[in-house]
């Protein structure tokens, strides 16, 4: 059943670990939703070299955070840090986890 938009709020953190940016998310990404995690991502592709994003709490993710992910991986070596089982099934299933690098945890993501 379709959530109605705004029931699950987002929130986007930036943070360094081990001398990398990472951008913490939380909540579900959609078309509706994604702006901030996109502005946030961009911000950090643009000041960095290496970009990690903690997946951890993203609840539901769709085909628009798919490309943003595709997007931002042009312009930056960016990495995925713990995805919940949705978001891993839609990276493995759509095969992004091919072209992404994709670790356990953040600190696994920002060292390799």
């Amino acid at each position: 059943m379709l959530q109605p938009q705004g029931l699950d709020q987002t929130s986007v953190a930036q943070y360094e670990c081990c001398g990398v940016r990472v951008v913490g998310a939380r909540g579900a990404y959609d078309l509706y939703s994604i702006t901030p995690l996109s502005e946030a991502l961009a911000a950090a592709a643009r000041e960095h070299s290496k970009v990690v994003l903690d997946a951890s709490g993203i609840t539901f993710a769709d085909s628009t955070l798919l490309n943003l992910l595709i997007l931002t991986r042009r312009s930056v070596d960016l990495r995925v840090a713990a995805p919940a089982q949705q978001l891993r099934r839609l990276l493995d299933i759509t095969g992004v986890d091919t072209l992404l690098k994709v670790r356990a945890t953040v600190e696994e993501a920002a060292t390799c």
